[in-house]
């Protein structure tokens, strides 16, 4: 997240509402963009093609293969980046830069192995259970490894402050996607929901390398310490259950409707929920500029608040340090209420207008019943991630597992019980975990801020500890004609 602010404040420096706009654009280049230029791509390619002139059979698992690639792939990819993250975070400031070789072959080969344990019985079951022609699971298949992998490598290029990249190359790997999906059904004649699949996977593909490809450039040599990365998953196991739990509680109560009346089956192996999919889809969106907002008023505000304690922590006055402490916590409650009031603003903005929109374009029904309660969930959602990041700023791994367990637990409790209420409370399952879990993380940074001087202060160690056998306990022994002295002899 680090790196943006610098250019983000020389651009909303000036002050204008020009500058403002670019600001905003720019925070969203870097941050949501990848994932609108995906969907775009699909509903381009849908409209271009004829997607509606296709059999119900076939767009039904069209959809379905695409919603499991994108679910799975994150699912796959979210237990191990935030150790990754922070193990970076450590070599590069420590300016060991060939240990990052090792960091991203390791989680490269954890990444794969958890993808493929979740994807290779489920191919097996959709192509012997379900029916489903080898070629086109096949495909799926490739598809799923190729977005865990642009996933995965993601993180690397955020670290080295390449966002623009990374949209850049999501770009054109949408950009081969389009065309080859037009030469795969103008050109050679190929199904349409086939072709858009092996477009996308190739799209998804072409993506990676790319990735892949400027990560090593960046980084040529490599001193294979493994032994260290894998020490970090010991040490700061953690992160693994923090980013694991949140990311399945973003869509746990999806898994729940998957098993009620709602639910649809698609070849005996795809189970989904249309209706509340799509009511699910339209109320992240409503509040997905809380991400960019939240990330723009850190890096712009926040991090330089931070950054003055911790140099007043290393070499300042206890006068400089309580100041500077002060300062903070409260740019902290500050940018927190903030980005409440304007997350609230934007998001009564575009609920309305959805509302007034949607409807002409075919979503209506239950879609726009159920989309109420999820997006004010989604709402507290978003606001109690941010919660989660600055409890990472203080290194409060034990609050923010809390959070994030109580979050993902709570939420698929919840969404068992609003299962039976009426269509407009579906989304209460999500209103409660994510409202608990908002609290529980507002109390925990209250709990931070009176004990930092502790934290700051008294955890360290003055003697390095290590493991290794017991010294002898005789230390000292006089002889007398060649024989040790007993006690007795000394008295």
């Amino acid at each position: 997240m680090a790196g943006i602010g610098i250019k983000l404040n020389k651009i909303f420096g000036k002050g204008t509402i020009t500058t403002n706009l670019i600001g905003f654009g720019y925070s969203s280049v870097v941050t949501i963009a990848p994932m609108f230029v995906v969907i775009g791509n699909i509903l381009l390619m849908s409209y271009v093609l004829g997607y509606d002139s296709m059999r119900y059979y076939d767009r039904n698992l069209f959809a379905a293969t695409v919603l499991y690639i994108f679910i799975f792939s994150l699912l796959s990819s979210a237990p191990y980046n935030a150790v990754l993250s922070r193990y970076l975070s450590d070599v590069i400031y420590e300016e060991t830069y060939d240990d990052i070789l090792p960091c991203y072959y390791t989680g490269l080969l954890l990444t794969i192995c958890t993808a493929c344990l979740l994807g290779i019985p489920f191919c097996i079951w959709e192509f012997f259970v379900g029916k489903v022609a080898l070629y086109y699971v096949y495909t799926g298949f490739c598809g799923f490894i190729a977005l865990t992998l642009v996933f995965y490598s993601m993180l690397y290029l955020s670290i080295c402050k390449d966002y623009s990249k990374i949209s850049l190359f999501f770009f054109t790997g949408m950009i081969v996607a389009f065309l080859l999906s037009l030469l795969f059904v103008w050109g050679y004649k190929m199904s349409i929901g086939y072709s858009m699949l092996l477009a996308l996977t190739i799209g998804f593909t072409v993506t990676a390398i790319m990735e892949m490809g400027t990560i090593r450039r960046y980084f040529r040599r490599n001193n294979n310490s493994y032994k260290r990365v894998l020490g970090y998953f010991k040490r700061y196991w953690k992160l693994v259950l923090i980013n694991f739990a949140y990311t399945l509680g973003l869509y746990i109560h999806n898994f729940v409707f998957w098993t009620t009346d709602l639910k649809m089956i698609v070849v005996k192996s795809f189970i989904m929920a249309p209706v509340y999919d799509m009511a699910t889809c339209l109320a992240m969106f409503t509040n997905i500029s809380a991400t960019v907002i939240f990330i723009a008023r850190v890096e712009m505000y926040f991090h330089e608040r931070y950054k003055l304690y911790s140099e007043a922590v290393t070499g300042g006055r206890w006068m400089d340090i309580q100041n500077t402490k002060n300062r903070m916590f409260r740019q902290l409650a500050a940018e927190v209420l903030n980005l409440v009031r304007l997350q609230f603003i934007i998001s009564v903005v575009i609920y309305l207008l959805m509302l007034v929109f949607l409807p002409r374009f075919g979503f209506g029904g239950m879609i726009m019943q159920i989309y109420p309660s999820l997006a004010a969930g989604y709402f507290i959602l978003f606001v109690m991630y941010s919660e989660i990041i600055l409890l990472y700023y203080y290194n409060d791994l034990d609050g923010a597992v809390m959070t994030s367990v109580t979050f993902c637990v709570l939420t698929f409790l919840g969404s068992c019980v609003s299962v039976h209420f009426p269509d407009i409370w579906y989304g209460a399952g999500l209103i409660f975990g994510s409202l608990v879990a908002f609290i529980l993380a507002y109390f925990r940074i209250r709990w931070v801020e009176k004990h930092l001087d502790e934290h700051i202060f008294c955890r360290g160690i003055l003697f390095k500890t290590k493991r290794e056998a017991m010294p002898d306990p005789m230390v000292f022994s006089r002889k007398r004609d060649g024989q040790p002295e007993t006690a007795q002899q000394t008295q």
